[in-house]
């Protein structure tokens, strides 16, 4: 029988081991075929160590074979290749192995619940027979051919053609030689109009540095990892009863040393500490998963696998995470599940179909951003995400991932215009599957890691987001309380003059505090953008500037809610946050400057130390008003409560001393002023608070109450026992 080697010759052979590789034929005989583009000669190692000269095909250039008894042929055979250049080089024919996915992988990603996906899809070192080499898999079920392509064959698709276990759509080759460091790409013919496509590997942990964009294979060997301890203690931490105090951090951005861009080395020696120091619970970084674009502070993600070679390797970054443990820091991850780029490298018409997103752009195009929605209601695609999700928790060891933009993900007409969008199978506006993805999403991920966070950022009123699918929640641990942040912010941009016409801002967000478990956001997003810096939101002359920011620092400590505070606020940098180069560390000389960083540093410290201030964050029972309604004076009142104790807090929101300003208390022989936001160290008027305590004498409800001076612009917590 005549073999038709035309396919391989034009690569559209979706089974080039039906043709290539050794191939019984009866009577103990086999036949053996490569094919070779760039060979001029080609010999063949037998079983009894000869080398055997194989023949070329007349009908098919670049194609060589050979008749042999089976006995003479090893089953992985190994060729002598010499170019026309007389070139000499030796390789194991990649077509004389099996499928390497197993039949219940494939099941389980054809089902979406393949959680370990990254182990199986993407490239892995592995060993087969005694030969090292490289196993590749990508999900492709539309290409008619896909190729792994490499500097090891010239970028040459038609060296290497895949397997294609059609039955889940991927295509799989096991390349004898290869190791850790190799570049790699995926070359991809379209089935419908046979144009090709090189894209870079869904799955892979490693990338070259931007503008490059190949991944690179890297090593399956264990990381020595030294958190036991971090992570056994996280499976047991009430954590929705500790402090949790967040420093977000822009990697790229937060200190350089005099080049493009720090190291995950440098960062551990120097961050780490930092954040240590100044009394910060947990960093969470700004998406470190990789990324084409700097401007774009990684949020079109290209690398769902794999830390930004920016800074350095997978093995570096882990190196990072194990040092925050070491030292009782927890990481978090900024990651971007509703969108990803159009880039043509990357998912984009992935097997030259809408594979990862939408077809209809109604449904697979966030216009105002430039980029396409994933098809949630696919269960390959929900797996790839879900995966990438228990990807960094367990194999990064992360202890949490802020899932970005999540009322986009949830409103079919999210930044829509009428008719420009389909609305679900009842009619209504809400994404029915990115809801299902979401429950499973957090299910998944903290079921697998106990301890382990999710938090949204969601920006609506969409209830029951941070409660279990079971209630009708979306499974979230916390939620982003953006209405408690737009609210503080504008009040606080205003003149103080005006506030008193603004005082609901500051008293309305009880109203729903408790609904949710929320962190209180003073993000990137707030200082970006011509938003200007937190500093220069605030009103009045410099001393005011930098009373309202102190003013406004204590009020996010003493309110109900876990914290989070972006990178440079925390010592009131001036100028808008510009992710090209790194904060104003030099503002640090300045007094003023110096006194937001002591006043940032003691506000956590004080958060984490005193129970009633972080205890009930979550509960209604550990908050109570002492006085909401001075409006005239533009001064709130209240009470932290937890285990017996309780934190009085009274914040002046403006620049006029109130002499002999009155505040009930419950009757107490302890009372202790632990806070004082106008202290001289920090850069306040240190204006003297003269109080005097009143037992027995009621006031305002309390069965007691004290006479004291309220500094302007300032904030006082007292803790009463």
């Amino acid at each position: 029988m005549q073999l038709d080697f035309q396919p391989i010759i034009e690569s559209r052979m979706h089974d080039p081991f039906s043709l290539l590789g050794r191939h019984p034929l009866g009577e103990g005989k086999c036949r053996f075929h490569t094919y070779q583009p760039q060979a001029e000669h080609i010999r063949i190692l037998s079983t009894h160590g000869e080398w055997l000269e194989l023949t070329a095909d007349a009908d098919f250039p670049g194609v060589f074979a050979g008749l042999f008894t089976e006995d003479l042929l090893p089953l992985h055979p190994v060729l002598e290749i010499e170019t026309a250049e007389h070139h000499k080089y030796q390789i194991t024919d990649p077509y004389s192995f099996g499928p390497v996915l197993g039949e219940l992988d494939l099941y389980l990603f054809g089902e979406g619940k393949h959680y370990d996906l990254w182990k199986v899809l993407g490239a892995h070192v592995i060993t087969i027979d005694g030969v090292e080499g490289v196993t590749f898999a990508v999900w492709a079920p539309n290409a008619s051919r896909v190729s792994v392509v490499g500097d090891f064959n010239n970028w040459d698709g038609r060296r290497h053609p895949m397997r294609n276990r059609i039955s889940s759509g991927v295509w799989e080759l096991f390349i004898p030689g290869l190791s850790a460091g190799d570049f790699y790409k995926f070359e991809i013919k379209n089935r419908d109009t046979q144009a090709t496509s090189v894209r870079t590997d869904p799955f892979g942990r490693s990338f070259e540095l931007r503008p490059n964009t190949a991944a690179k294979v890297v090593s399956d060997e264990e990381f020595q990892w030294t958190d036991q301890f971090w992570l056994k203690a996280r499976e047991q931490n009430d954590w929705m009863h500790a402090p949790m105090n967040v420093y977000e951090v822009h990697l790229g951005s937060w200190k350089l040393t005099g080049k493009q861009f720090p190291t995950y080395a440098e960062l551990a020696e120097q961050l780490i500490p930092y954040v240590k120091e100044r009394g910060y619970t947990h960093i969470e970084l700004l998406p470190i998963t990789e990324h084409p674009f700097d401007g774009s502070w990684g949020y079109q993600t290209t690398g769902y696998f794999a830390p930004t070679s920016r800074f350095g390797t997978p093995e570096q970054f882990k190196q990072f995470v194990n040092k925050a443990h070491e030292a009782g820091i927890g990481i978090i991850l900024d990651w971007v599940p509703a969108h990803f780029p159009r880039d043509e490298f990357a998912l984009a018409r992935f097997d030259g179909t809408a594979l990862y997103e939408h077809e209809d752009p109604r449904r697979g195009e966030h216009r105002d951003w430039g980029t396409l929605i994933f098809n949630y209601g696919r269960k390959e695609v929900s797996n790839f995400l879900i995966a990438s999700a228990l990807y960094w928790l367990e194999e990064m060891h992360l202890d949490g991932l802020r899932v970005d933009a999540v009322a986009s993900m949830l409103y079919l007409d999210y930044s829509r215009e009428h008719g420009d969008w389909l609305p679900n199978a009842y009619g209504g506006r809400e994404n029915l599957e990115a809801i299902d993805f979401l429950r499973a999403l957090n299910h998944v991920t903290q079921s697998r890691n106990p301890g382990a966070l999710m938090m949204a950022e969601e920006s609506t009123a969409w209830p029951l987001v941070s409660r279990p699918p079971e209630v009708g929640g979306l499974g979230f641990a916390l939620k982003w309380n953006m209405g408690w942040m737009n609210d503080t912010l504008k009040y606080f941009q205003e003149d103080p003059i005006n506030r008193q016409y603004h005082h609901n801002n500051l008293t309305f967000g009880l109203l729903y505090t408790f609904t949710e478990n929320f962190v209180l956001p003073f993000s990137h997003d707030e200082v970006v953008h011509g938003k200007g810096s937190l500093l220069n939101k605030m009103p009045g002359d410099e001393w005011q500037k930098f009373a309202n920011l102190r003013l406004l620092l204590a009020y996010q400590c003493a309110y109900p809610g876990k914290k989070l505070l972006f990178m440079g606020c925390e010592f009131g940098q001036g100028n808008e946050w510009n992710h090209a180069k790194q904060l104003d560390w030099w503002m640090l000389e300045y007094k003023l400057h110096q006194g937001i960083s002591q006043l940032s540093t003691a506000l956590n410290h004080l958060y984490k130390n005193e129970v009633a201030l972080h205890y009930h964050d979550f509960e209604g029972c550990g908050f109570s008003w002492n006085d909401c309604n001075d409006r005239q004076n533009s001064v709130i009142s209240f009470f932290r409560h937890a285990k017996g104790q309780s934190i009085l807090t009274i914040l002046n929101f403006t620049p006029v001393v109130r002499q002999n300003y009155k505040i009930g208390i419950p009757n107490t022989d302890r009372l202790n002023i632990v806070f004082n936001s106008d202290e001289s160290v920090y850069g306040g008027s240190a204006t003297a608070l003269e109080l005097t305590h009143h037992k027995n004498s009621p006031y305002n409800g309390q069965s007691g109450h004290i006479e004291l001076t309220l500094p302007p612009l300032g904030a006082l917590m007292i803790r009463i026992n």
